[in-house]
């Protein structure tokens, strides 16, 4: 099942974000995906921000991954759109079955290493302030995270 939130704002964005961090859980994986500018670093700062990270996030695009082990439990940031290599030699499991959570941007690259149980949030620009996010969840935790943070 999917649902929509309707982002009228950077500020939405970000609040939509530190909800769904305060039902955070050991191994979560949360992909997001969407056009350039769509909102998805946006997400990712106010997660880290509800965290506890005081680092400054940005795209890991030339990092691949960024670790920041400073909140309350470790984020690891992937951004895979310059992925040009096989993703299973990258060692994603390695990341997705740690005691942390990982946000990966442009998902839909690696749809192949995605574990089954997941939070899939597609990004669509409506206007310059405006976002629709669809929200997918995979797995029933994933599910009532959902239905407690909409």
């Amino acid at each position: 099942m999917e649902y929509k939130y309707t982002s009228r704002s950077i500020t939405d964005t970000m609040e939509l974000a530190e909800n769904i961090e305060s039902e955070k859980f050991p191994g979560m994986v949360i992909c997001l995906d969407g056009e350039l500018g769509s909102g998805k670093t946006v997400f990712v700062k106010g997660f880290a921000k509800s965290l506890g990270i005081t680092e400054t996030i940005t795209s890991p695009t030339f990092n691949l991954i960024k670790e920041y082990n400073s909140g309350e439990m470790p984020l690891y940031h992937m951004d895979v759109y310059r992925l040009e290599n096989n993703c299973e030699t990258i060692g994603f499991n390695d990341y997705f079955n740690k005691d942390a959570v990982c946000i990966i941007e442009w998902s839909d690259m690696i749809c192949d290493c995605l574990p089954e149980e997941r939070l899939q949030i597609k990004f669509k620009i409506i206007d310059e302030n405006t976002r629709i996010l669809i929200l997918e969840p995979f797995g029933r935790k994933y599910e009532d995270l959902v239905n407690s943070v909409l």
